[in-house]
């Protein structure tokens, strides 16, 4: 570890930026570094204006992806090195928002009943009724199924936060006939690794049974674990939830972040008529020249 790498860690994790966060700052960093191969320290507003163009002209990388690239320099350069950054001369790109892939309920069920084993449909099926990221999944402990108060608690979320999800009668019968069967008593994770029963699962196993199910089921939208994330909120929405609820469900800090389930909800949708309808028009005249 060199010096600069180790003196910003040591800020990220004084600043207690999430575990992804820092790996992802980290590495943009040093493929800041490779790039010119020279010590970030001895690079400056050029490099960085240079460094951002490639981004986008080379590598075809989304503006949120570039913005990312250009948060973790600007953590760098103001909180690691002590020194200015000019948004004049490194302006962010403006982000694109697009709708997140969302599966019908019967798409839903299609996916939990193709997933390989009974330990990765468990696993999507808590993505599902909770709600919850796929790192706050892989994190649940066993004493966070709070049974007699049907709620689970995810600790440690997004913004250091935590809150309680419903607990599905259904999910707490699956997951009872789940630990039954691999007697992992000895583990305090609710999802332990297979290889280290001290350690929870990892991220990019469940990321892999997701994807895995997907093909199995033969659906051709682009899922991944925050796919189930998106359709929790946005069949809670279309089955009459209050947004409010559906924000302090999800963790969202902002209502404005909540607010793109109603964009997603279909079935509300469809039940919207369109003023069109209400208008008192001759149909024959319609397309008579």
């Amino acid at each position: 570890m060199t010096h600069l790498r180790k003196m910003m860690l040591e800020e990220l994790q004084r600043r207690s930026y999430a575990e992804n966060t820092i790996r992802h700052y980290l590495r943009a960093v040093e493929d800041f570094a490779r790039r010119f191969r020279c010590s970030p320290d001895r690079l400056g507003p050029r490099h960085i204006r240079e460094y951002q163009a490639e981004l986008f002209q080379k590598r075809k990388l989304s503006a949120n992806s570039v913005g990312q690239h250009l948060a973790a320099l600007r953590f760098f350069y103001i909180k690691t090195l002590r020194r200015a950054w000019s948004l004049a001369d490194t302006p962010y790109p403006k982000k694109t928002r697009h709708l997140p892939t969302i599966l019908s309920r019967e798409e839903v069920a299609q996916l939990l009943q193709a997933a390989r084993t009974p330990c990765e449909r468990i696993l999507l099926m808590t993505l599902y009724a909770t709600g919850a990221r796929n790192s706050e999944l892989t994190h649940l402990k066993i004493s966070d199924i709070d049974s007699p108060r049907m709620v689970v608690h995810i600790r440690g979320g997004k913004g250091r936060k935590d809150r309680d999800v419903m607990l599905s009668p259904k999910l707490l019968t699956a997951l009872r006939t789940h630990w039954r069967f691999y007697h992992r008593k000895s583990s305090t994770w609710l999802f332990p690794s297979n290889y280290r029963k001290d350690r929870p699962i990892d991220t990019k196993t469940v990321w892999y049974a997701c994807r895995k199910a997907a093909q199995r089921a033969g659906l051709q939208k682009r899922i991944h674990p925050h796919t189930l994330r998106h359709c929790f909120a946005t069949h809670l929405y279309e089955a009459g939830t209050d947004l409010r609820a559906i924000q302090i469900l999800l963790g969202h800090e902002d209502l404005k972040d909540t607010l793109i389930y109603v964009h997603l909800a279909i079935q509300r949708l469809n039940a919207t008529a369109s003023p069109l309808d209400s208008l008192s028009i001759n149909d024959k005249a319609i397309g008579e020249k």
